[in-house]
């Protein structure tokens, strides 16, 4: 993936930026688990998973009960985090509360 910019939105009345965009690494980091890492510790289950985009950190959403995606964001100020799932391509600021997608190419 080599970038991320905020989707359209008809009930913008203005064009709205991201301010966190630039945190994100050229090269996405690697995951280091296929599964949300605390709910993997605590023998917990998540409902959808999320990746930092800026460490790789792999936490659940906030539909599941740890909602540690959020934690991760709050705890370290890694606004931005992409869907973790197959299939889907887009990313959220957790900071700036944008959804994001992939740039074109």
């Amino acid at each position: 993936m080599t970038g991320w910019i905020v989707a359209p939105d008809a009930g913008r009345v203005e064009e709205v930026s991201c301010g966190h965009l630039d945190q994100a690494p050229d090269e996405e980091p690697p995951a280091p688990v296929r599964g949300c890492e605390e709910c993997l510790a605590a023998g917990g289950t998540w409902v959808h998973l999320r990746k930092c985009l800026i460490c790789g950190h792999v936490g659940c959403c906030d539909s599941s009960p740890g909602r540690h995606a959020w934690a991760h964001a709050d705890t370290t100020d890694h606004a931005l985090a992409r869907s973790f799932e197959k299939g889907e391509a887009w990313a959220w600021c957790y900071q700036d509360s944008l959804f994001l997608l992939p740039e074109p190419t």
